[in-house]
């Protein structure tokens, strides 16, 4: 042991300047394979630490090396095992408890002996000893061993102040002692004296009245009396506690024990307080919920009013307890949140079951479930802030499922925010009812849980605490998802329900907002803003569906196209949102959805006339144009104002166009002989010398007009009349239009002809075969035979 002493020494302590006071060779109980050393050694730094070490030989070689260390202060308790007969087994407790097995009985003895030394001179005898015999640790039949062991285990001079007189200081202080000794032998009679002293400065304070001592020592919390009684005798003995006593006083036995009885009455209720607090708090959570579901068909979640009067009795306890036990305290939201979580969830998915059943009900009954809805009584006592839910169900079909839809969400939300309100509010002021942590509420005679409350409702800042804000995140953590659900289902009745669910949002966030007693339900308004953000993007989602589809639409190769697929989703789309936002304010959202929308709608148009060669483009463009021009003028959107004047101004030039290109027909070689006509006079041929142009001589002329006589005219109206009607959709009803344009085009071109010749051949007697009225008359019987 010598060399393994001196191995340590040399090699593990000595570079780190601590020394070695003892070992042992020891294992784990019942596992002799891994032995090692345990060192008791002295720290280098001051004031004076000392360590217990576990020092392990290295897999190969003779090296050392350290695998566990523990201070010495924070060893608990050495348990020699037997008491009555010798044992190598020994346990140390710090946090943990260590079993070993020491080499010997002798050795194991040597340890503890040191152990028991070192905690007697260094650390106050704070070390518990059991099961470990006297003469092992005290040395009685071997005094001389013990002085050469105290010289061996005496830490040195410049690492402690704990040191043995010398025979000269023993002497100096045998002197000291003979020249005081009559004092010495007065000390009953002067702690006699000190005694009725400090009883005369301190009975009033370390003397619990009788009452308060009952009051706690009974610990009954049943009733609002008894609660109060026992706030007033928790104030008391706090007092008592509390009072400034010196070091020297608390030495004295008197003072000593009335301070344990007042610490051991302390430490009795608070365990019982604390035991009767969690039982109601699981007693509320396993509380029933039946009573939910109304045969009113009334839309209603449950007051937790009641439940929160009965915990507020008990506000000046739980203040008490957050000053005097910090930790205790701490596990009792952890408790409540726990309990009342289960109570919440269960009444959240029962409420809204019952809502989904008035979603889901037959229009008739669900008119009716709403009429009971919008006249049941909310919890708050207050008159409700939106009175929309009042109104009656006005109109029919889908637009008045949208309407039930909202007009459910808002009572929901209506119904949810006193209750997140009313939490949030009993939890501030029941686990948070001093920020500052001062005891203002302890005295009895000023205990006034009114008054309390008032005075916690005016300190409310917007600003919610953190434990606040994760024990209600944890308390309605099923009520974002059940709100979640309950969207969903509004969207399976209804693809357009997410327009009338982002309106009611919006609305009522911002109501919330707006309200300068919302900062108490701060937390209800975040959980609102993730609902809210969730509708948002699923608008958002939508209108971008809708652009893609728009984007991606394609033709058939029909000779009649009519209004394009998309423009009907887009009309759907823009009805069924103005109706949903006509009575809010927040449209920024719609707007800006709109004018994305009608942008690609244009674009669409002009894309898809051209990808069909079999139809006329400009009657494509002609007919869509004409239809938005119509539903935009009929719904007054003022965001779209400039795009309805555009599609008028488009459908018009297309109008213009279709109508030019088929005027030809009916007349096309006319229509070529004057084009060539204008063109010389264009090129600045004069008027009476145009008839002298081989090409445009009169006798051209009179050819090109015994080609149309009247019944030719007539009959290629009648031809061009129906291909128009082969080209037109039948349900714009666009042909008395395109007719009519089609009429006075041609009497413009009859007048542009007849005054052509008038110019041009002057005198030749050449005239038209058909005159303005016969064409007035042909376009008449033409349109009355085909009506």
């Amino acid at each position: 042991m010598a060399s393994t002493w001196n191995v340590l020494q040399g090699d593990v302590f000595t570079p780190s300047g601590e020394k070695l006071l003892e070992i042992a060779h020891v294992w784990k109980t019942g596992k002799k394979k891994k032995t090692a050393v345990l060192c008791i050694i002295v720290g280098a730094s001051l004031p004076v630490q000392l360590f217990l070490v576990k020092v392990r030989r290295a897999d190969r070689g003779e090296q050392y090396k350290r695998t566990d260390k523990w201070p010495l202060k924070d060893l608990k308790l050495v348990d020699g095992k037997q008491a009555n007969q010798e044992t190598p087994e020994f346990d140390l407790r710090f946090d943990k408890i260590y079993r070993w097995t020491a080499s010997s009985s002798d050795e194991k003895n040597t340890l503890l002996r040191c152990l028991w030394k070192l905690n007697r001179r260094h650390l106050s005898g704070r070390i518990a000893f059991v099961n470990v015999p006297l003469e092992s640790v005290e040395g009685y039949q071997r005094l001389q061993e013990e002085r050469k062991a105290d010289s061996e285990f005496t830490v040195p001079e410049e690492e402690t102040e704990y040191q043995e007189m010398t025979p000269k200081e023993s002497a100096d202080m045998l002197k000291l002692m003979e020249e005081y000794e009559p004092l010495v032998s007065n000390s009953v009679a002067f702690v006699e004296r000190l005694s009725r002293d400090l009883q005369l400065l301190d009975e009033d304070k370390l003397n619990l009245s009788t009452k308060h001592y009952e009051a706690l020592s009974s610990g009954d919390l049943s009733t609002p009396k008894k609660v109060k009684a026992c706030s007033a005798a928790v104030g008391a003995l706090t007092s008592c506690m509390n009072v400034q006593i010196q070091p020297a006083y608390r030495k004295l036995q008197a003072v000593a024990e009335q301070l344990i009885k007042f610490e051991t009455l302390r430490q009795n209720f608070e365990n019982g307080f604390v035991s009767h607090i969690v039982n109601i708090f699981e007693q509320q959570g396993r509380g029933h919920v039946s009573w939910v579901m109304r045969p009113e068909r009334k839309l209603i979640v449950p007051s937790h009013g009641d439940r929160h009067r009965d915990l507020l009795l008990f506000v000046p306890l739980m203040t008490w307890l957050k000053n005097t036990n910090p930790a205790l305290f701490q596990d009792l939201p952890k408790v409540y949140t726990r309990n009342l979580s289960k109570l919440y969830e269960r009444q959240i998915r029962l409420f809204f079951e019952r809502a989904r059943m008035l979603l889901e009900r037959p229009k008739e009954s669900s008119h009716e479930g709403l009429d009971k809805l919008a006249n049941s009584p909310a919890n708050d006592p207050s008159p409700p802030r939106r009175s929309s839910l009042a109104d009656s169900v006005d109109g029919e079909g889908e637009e008045s499922d949208r309407g039930n839809m909202g007009k459910i969400l808002e009572r929901i939300l209506r119904e949810l925010e006193p209750l997140y309100t009313a939490e949030q509010t009993f939890i501030t002021k029941f686990f948070l009812p001093n920020q500052d942590g001062h005891q203002e509420i302890l005295d009895p005679n000023e205990v006034n849980l009114a008054s309390l409350a008032a005075s916690r409702h005016t300190r409310t800042t917007p600003q919610l605490d953190e434990s606040i804000i994760q024990m209600l995140k944890e308390i309605f953590a099923s009520l974002e998802s059940e709100l979640k659900n309950f969207i969903g289902a509004c969207q399976r009745v209804h693809q357009f329900s997410f327009l009338q669910i982002l309106v009611t949002l919006n609305d009522y966030s911002s109501d919330a907002r707006a309200t300068p007693s919302t900062s108490s339900s701060a937390f209800f308004v975040s959980v609102l803003s993730q609902i809210l953000y969730q509708a948002r993007s699923t608008f958002g989602n939508r209108v971008a569906s809708l652009c893609k589809e728009i984007e991606d639409a394609k033709v058939s190769g029909k000779m009649r196209l009519g209004v394009l697929p998309f423009i009907s989703r887009f009309e759907e789309f823009v009805t069924v949102s103005e109706d949903a936002f006509k009575s809010t304010k927040r449209r920024e959202d719609l707007d800006r959805a709109h004018g994305k929308l009608i942008g690609l709608v244009f674009k669409s148009i002009d894309k898809l006339s051209s990808t069909n060669l079999k139809i006329n483009a400009d009657m494509v463009k002609m007919e869509n144009f004409h239809h938005i021009h119509c539903f935009l003028s009929q719904m007054k959107i003022q965001i779209l104002e400039d795009r309805r004047k555009e599609a008028k101004k488009r459908y018009s030039e297309h109008l213009d166009r279709y109508v030019i290109k088929y005027l030809g027909q009916p007349l096309e070689k006319l229509n070529c002989f004057f084009d060539g006509v204008k063109t010389r006079l264009a090129q600045g041929v004069k008027e009476e010398e145009v008839s002298f142009q081989l090409a445009y001589s009169k006798q051209e002329l009179r050819k090109v007009i015994e080609k149309y006589p009247g019944k030719e005219v007539k009959r290629s109206l009648e031809v061009l009349y129906k291909k128009i009607i082969k080209h037109l959709s039948p349900e714009e009803n666009l042909l008395p239009l395109v007719w009519h344009a089609m009429e006075k085009e041609v009497l413009q071109q009859y007048h542009e002809f007849d005054h052509l010749i008038h110019r041009c051949y002057q005198g030749s007697g050449i005239a038209l075969d058909f005159s303005v009225e016969d064409l007035l008359e042909y376009f008449e019987t033409i349109t009355q035979s085909n009506l």
